[in-house]
């Protein structure tokens, strides 16, 4: 089995910014080809600094766009990666959306928003990945440590991420004749735009003190683990990572 990302083609999606924009540029440090996927309007200018970083780093790129609750655009997104790359060997996906907000306030279009973008588009990303990658390939989706707490306010957030894991057992067993790993990821709350929207000060401060060093989780935390799992540490697979400083643990 391969150990390194050198020739391989690396799909990213949320690969414009943060966490999956980092990947990408280690991605390419590490020899890989990137494409790299946005969904918002607002983040193509993001999209073509990454890209740009990546070429840079001597490594083929692409950037596409698309709303990935619809399946087809799923489907349509590994053509035109193929179409740009070649065979694509990891998939990995960043994509996701927090709501902090009680449950009694919730209204029906932000449980189906919540669920269409960090349950449904990430069950037709493993379904196509499993169609269309590389024998020996890997699948990585990014979850929330939130899957191991027992808090309020994230019904929608962590209920939509959990059905996850249950995704990627199942995938790694059916696909694991072809020697295909697929794994999650549960950051704690990152240090980045995507986590302070939701929270006041002095909850960021209770968040920080749940993990090691008093901090919240940096993208620098995560990026090498999805590195390791898409090279050395292949052999993992249908498993859940907390990788949050203690943040939380099963």
């Amino acid at each position: 089995m391969e150990h390194t990302l050198s020739g391989k083609n690396v799909l990213i999606v949320g690969g414009a910014k943060n966490l999956g924009g980092l990947i990408a540029r280690q991605s390419a440090a590490a020899g890989a080809n990137v494409a790299i996927h946005y969904n918002s309007e607002t983040s193509r200018g993001d999209a073509e600094e990454t890209l740009a970083a990546v070429e840079a780093a001597g490594a083929k790129g692409a950037v596409f766009h698309g709303d990935l609750t619809v399946p087809a655009n799923v489907s349509q997104l590994f053509t035109d990666a193929e179409a740009a790359l070649g065979t694509i060997d990891v998939a990995v996906n960043t994509a996701g959306k927090v709501l902090r907000k009680p449950i009694v306030e919730t209204t029906e279009a932000e449980y189906d928003s919540m669920f269409d973008i960090n349950s449904k588009a990430a069950y037709f990303f493993i379904q196509e990945a499993g169609k269309r990658l590389a024998d020996g390939g890997k699948i990585i989706t990014i979850v929330t440590a939130l899957l191991a707490a027992f808090t309020d306010g994230y019904s929608t957030y962590a209920g939509g991420k959990s059905p996850v894991e249950h995704f990627t057992r199942a995938a790694a067993k059916e696909f694991a004749d072809r020697g295909i790993s697929v794994t999650a990821v549960a950051p704690g709350p990152m240090d980045t735009p995507f986590f302070y929207g939701q929270e006041t000060p002095e909850r960021v401060e209770f968040h920080k003190s749940q993990a090691m060093g008093n901090q919240l989780t940096k993208i620098e935390d995560i990026a090498p683990i999805v590195e390791f799992l898409a090279t050395g540490g292949w052999w993992i697979t249908g498993q859940t990572i907390f990788a949050n400083g203690g943040y939380t643990t099963r």
